[in-house]
């Protein structure tokens, strides 16, 4: 559904998806090197769905292994680990939204990866607890992520789960994305509750390469938010900007991918 054209002759690309080779066991060792971690223990949860959680937090879907291949698996049940054990601690994520961490959180960020062409540079904007920064950059090795965060507690987490993870496609800046404007461009810019897309349009796409896209998670007021941004979005050098309804495997809701791509 092409919501609004500020240039007809431009189109999107949309990715491929990456593999890697690593095993399980290697996987395991480097992200929870210790065995009886976040992994272990998430992985062991989401082998009895059916089971409540002591904590009340959501179990991990049933066929996650499969869809995800093994390295990336390991790393959500070790992200999704880590924010149950120091997200709420660390005043991250509320002790409400433990019970939806995957359906409204984990998964929900994993819709983007089929719009991130391969080997890509990437930015996310307002990373906050890792979304979707951090799960896009378990799913997408081959790509470059940077986090960009000004909070410096949120930095610090960043940083936290970066090295926990064994992300070494990651890079977090501690700085607010007006402070990369001139400075920096990438491929493709993301965001996820940062700001109404007039706002996110005027912080973000001076940081997207031309021919590049911004990709937002948004929710049902999506066509609203671009209608009211048309004068930003042509200032910015928009050429078109379309949504797209995708429900992340695992769960029942339909998620929003809002899509801006630069001229």
């Amino acid at each position: 559904m092409k919501t609004e054209d500020f240039d007809p002759e431009k189109n999107a690309d949309s990715g491929e998806e990456n593999e890697s080779g690593e095993s399980k066991t290697q996987i395991r060792a480097r992200a929870d090197p210790f065995g009886d971690g976040p992994a272990a223990r998430n992985e062991t949860r989401s082998q009895h769905d059916d089971r409540p959680s002591a904590n009340s937090v959501e179990v991990p879907p049933e066929g996650g292994l499969e869809h995800f291949g093994d390295e990336a698996w390991l790393r959500l049940l070790a992200f999704a680990g880590l924010l149950e054990e120091e997200g709420e601690k660390r005043g991250l994520i509320g002790p409400r939204e433990l019970e939806r961490l995957w359906e409204r959180h984990i998964l929900n960020s994993t819709v983007l990866d089929e719009f991130i062409p391969n080997k890509a540079s990437v930015a996310d904007v307002g990373s906050g607890a890792g979304f979707p920064g951090i799960v896009l950059a378990i799913q997408r090795p081959d790509c470059n992520v940077v986090l960009v965060e000004s909070m410096e507690r949120r930095v610090e987490w960043l940083q936290f789960v970066t090295a926990e993870l064994a992300l070494d496609n990651v890079r977090v800046k501690a700085c607010r994305a007006e402070d990369l404007h001139g400075k920096q461009t990438y491929d493709i810019v993301t965001a996820r509750a940062v700001a109404a897309l007039k706002k996110l349009t005027r912080i973000t796409l001076p940081l997207v390469k031309p021919g590049g896209s911004l990709l937002a998670l948004k929710g049902k007021k999506a066509e609203q938010e671009i209608r009211e941004a048309i004068p930003q979005l042509k200032k910015e050098g928009a050429a078109w900007a379309d949504i797209y309804d995708r429900k992340p495997f695992g769960t029942q809701e339909v998620t929003r991918i809002l899509e801006v791509a630069k001229k």
